[in-house]
């Protein structure tokens, strides 16, 4: 027996005998959380790390906020370093030597608050063959500033760029004197730009540049970002003179998004009429168009267009592949049906406040070419189970919203049920019920991603059961139930029985879910044969009236091992809630009540594996290494819209 165990201890390989060149080429095919989590396991493991991050291609963080200390031994100098996306919530501008390589032809810098002008300035001087340029927040802190010539150096420095995101206020940087002349600096190869904040009046004037007044015709001469392609914004207003220069000036243009936030009811000359929807997509090549109202600051609405825009609209609307509308109170059926029809390559539809939409839009829909597969029909008050019954002819919908169609019942559901493809389905404050919930079970649960049932006041506790009972190898991610005045614990013991691997998970304002709840999913085994615990990176408790301080015990370590998301009342106790916050860095604990998401980008399918009162091995192994009335707009003054040029 002696002699057997030890032929077997000999016959074993350690790990650190195994060649270094194939653990490298291994890890290389690993992201950086990933990377992260094995060099916890072992020193040979963790060696390798070490020596394989001067030669990885790309270095993406974006679920935690690493600060510099925990960023300098994970970034050190790479010439193969091609693409980094980094959340620098927790840097400023003494990274950027770290951050701004030679090699890079990526970057991606989210929540860039306190970093000042010169991260523009730096990436102009340091990253000759940047491709594709994401930066948020910039300066947006206090004390923090952007000048022009900043701006400047960035556009003249990336001649290479082909993609460009500032998601900031623009306008904060603007010299009316030479603002045109900087983005004239801009790389030729430039094909996509997006804006966080940008004045109506500053995107009309930096177009008109394009446009040699004193020649016949307004010919155009394409002297300012000649090649985009892709042009999304954000602004104050849109305007019938700011899509006028937008149309005429960018020839190539194929998808053009517009979102306008105003602050005041917005007057005949800084407002969209029929006039301007005329005017766009002038040369046909429009594939994809968004405009949309927001009503952040005051309900308002694009009163000064008709059915008649969307008429003149449709005519150049043959090539279109996508559509949003969102604020078009004054836009009937004839309006929309007319879109419908016009666009044969029409597979994603969006209206959102479509407050004269009705069924009779999609009565016919069978009989066209169409072949649906996003569907959003938000705050469309009108629309009721024959909408959704008629939508349901297009077996390749992949995308449902229905949110805040309150006329919505369980017949809507039945018919929803025949669709195999649905993977987004959004329900939020319809009037469906518990037994119109188990029609899904049969097909569409197999294929749901993302399920919101938000503010279904008839559902309760078999709500769970009617949806998951017989169901197995779901592919459900995400799961909202907030504003369910019946749904309880019990539920949530339903769910964690279920063992349904959900990433986010939103019960907000839902008065009888409680501390059993918050134990409930701490305790819930997902895979046996992988790790102990759930794998929520997002959970949203705000104001549950059950939740005391009790469940703060379950909201440490080692339980909810992926949690970087946490939603709870700051009132329950402000003391456990900053202990939790300080105990958990990387965790992102709101008590405000905003909505919790995470940052758009690469997110790291990391696996961490865990005992008692252990760092998980991301945090371990770097801390190693140190209404306004529709009325109130006046026929007469359509009448003067209509005739503005």
């Amino acid at each position: 027996m002696a002699g057997e165990t030890s032929e077997r201890n000999s016959s074993i390989v350690s790990l650190d005998h195994l060649p270094s060149a194939l653990l490298a080429t291994i890890m290389t095919k690993l992201d950086v959380a990933s990377v992260c989590s094995v060099a916890s396991t072992c020193t040979a493991f963790k060696a390798c790390a070490s020596h394989i991050l001067s030669f990885i291609p790309s270095f993406h963080i974006l679920e935690i906020a690493p600060s510099m200390e925990l960023l300098r031994p994970l970034l050190p100098p790479n010439p193969w370093l091609k693409s980094v996306k980094v959340n620098c919530g927790r840097l400023d501008d003494s990274a950027i030597q770290i951050l701004l390589q030679p090699s890079l032809e990526e970057l991606c810098m989210l929540n860039c608050a306190d970093f000042s002008g010169k991260l523009l300035s730096e990436i102009g001087g340091r990253c000759k063959d940047l491709r594709s340029l994401c930066l948020g927040s910039v300066a947006e802190k206090r004390g923090r500033a952007i000048h022009i010539s900043d701006l400047e150096e960035l556009l003249s420095g990336c001649t290479h760029l082909e993609a460009l995101i500032l998601m900031f206020d623009v306008s904060s940087i603007y010299l009316r004197h030479n603002f045109a002349q900087v983005w004239a600096l801009a790389s030729e190869k430039l094909t996509s730009l997006e804006i966080g904040y940008i004045s109506s009046l500053m995107v009309t004037e930096l177009l008109c540049t394009n446009f040699v007044s004193h020649q016949p015709s307004n010919r155009i001469q394409p002297s300012i970002l000649p090649n985009i392609h892709k042009l999304c914004l954000s602004v104050d207003y849109i305007t019938d003179a700011m899509v006028r220069a937008i149309s005429k000036g960018l020839l190539s243009l194929t998808h053009l998004d517009l979102r306008d936030t105003p602050l005041i009811e917005p007057r005949v000359s800084f407002d969209l009429t029929n006039s301007g929807l005329q005017q766009i997509n002038q040369y046909g090549k429009l594939k994809h168009l968004s405009l949309v109202r927001s009503q952040e600051y005051v309900i308002t609405y694009f009163r000064r267009v008709n059915d008649l825009g969307l008429l003149l609209l449709a005519d150049k609307c043959e090539n279109m592949e996508s559509i949003f509308l969102s604020g078009f109170c004054r836009v009937t059926d004839t309006g929309f049906k007319t879109i419908l029809h016009s666009c044969s390559k029409l597979y994603k539809l969006k209206v959102s406040h479509g407050t004269q939409l009705t069924d009779l839009v999609f009565h016919d829909i069978s009989a066209t070419s169409l072949s649906l597969t996003h569907v959003s029909l938000r705050l469309c008050t009108l629309l009721t189970n024959h909408a959704v019954t008629s939508l349901a002819s297009n077996k390749d919908l992949k995308v449902l919203d229905l949110r805040d169609c309150r006329n919505l019942g369980d017949e809507s559901l039945r018919a929803i049920s025949t669709l195999p493809k649905v993977k987004t389905l959004l329900l939020d404050g319809s009037d469906i019920s518990d037994v119109g919930l188990s029609y899904l079970r049969q097909v569409v649960i197999s294929s749901l991603i993302s399920l919101s049932l938000r503010g279904c006041k008839k559902l309760t506790d078999k709500c769970i059961s009617a949806l998951f009972d017989g169901s197995s190898k779901l592919e459900l991610q995400e799961l909202d139930l907030s504003n369910l005045p019946n749904l309880s614990d019990n539920a949530v013991l339903l769910l964690a029985k279920s063992r349904i691997p959900l990433l986010e998970l939103r019960m907000r304002q839902c008065p009888l879910i409680g501390d059993t709840s918050v134990m409930a999913l701490a305790s819930m085994q997902v895979d046996e044969e992988r790790w102990h615990g759930n794998g929520l990176r997002l959970l949203d408790l705000f104001n549950c009236g059950g939740i005391t301080p009790l469940s703060f015990r379950w909201l440490k370590k080692p339980y909810f091992p992926r949690l970087r998301w946490l939603g709870v009342t700051g009132s329950v106790n402000r003391d456990v809630v900053d202990a939790l916050a300080r105990s958990r860095p990387f965790l992102h604990v709101s008590c405000r009540g905003e909505e919790l998401g995470v940052e758009q980008g690469d997110t790291a399918d990391d696996v961490y594996m865990h005992d008692y009162d252990e760092m998980d091995e991301l945090e371990r192994w770097l801390a190693e290494d140190d209404y306004l009335d529709e009325d109130m707009v006046a026929d007469e003054d359509m009448v003067n819209a209509e005739a503005v040029e």
